[in-house]
């Protein structure tokens, strides 16, 4: 299975972006709204300047207290991005985000940046996946 076919089936389309100058405050605020772990930091929404997870803002506050939240998400964001391509496959793409220990990827296409995968998407895929496959295989061992 590739990348395109996650992005596909994913029921919201596009990526929540955010400025680097914006405080971190209000990139948590924006990840609570919309329920999100990361938030990709962008100038224009195709961009792709940086990341910011909850657990980038939770270690922080571990280490200075509520004062981090008026610091730029610039000074949290991971700037050494990996991402994939819609041509990646997904086992692929499951085992760089283990070995990196992250949680979500975004997807670029010619240098711009068209969407933002979770662990979970991939998970949820590759189950699909080889599901479909043990079905094929029953199927053909039973005579259908």
């Amino acid at each position: 299975m590739r990348v395109h076919q996650i992005l596909k089936d994913k029921a919201e389309q596009g990526v929540i972006t955010i400025p680097a100058t914006a405080s971190v405050a209000e990139a948590a605020t924006l990840l609570s709204e919309k329920r999100i772990g990361s938030i990709v930091v962008s100038s224009d929404g195709t961009a792709l300047d940086g990341i910011l997870s909850e657990r980038d803002i939770v270690r922080e506050l571990g280490r200075r207290g509520p004062g981090c939240m008026s610091d730029s998400v610039d000074a949290l964001m991971t700037k050494a991005i990996v991402s994939c391509s819609p041509s990646d496959d997904t086992v692929d793409v499951l085992q760089k985000m283990s070995d990196g220990r992250f949680r979500h990827m975004p997807v670029v296409e010619d240098g711009k940046m068209v969407g933002l995968i979770s662990i979970g998407d991939v998970v949820k895929a590759r189950l699909a996946q080889l599901a479909m496959e043990k079905d094929a295989l029953e199927g053909m061992i039973m005579g259908h």
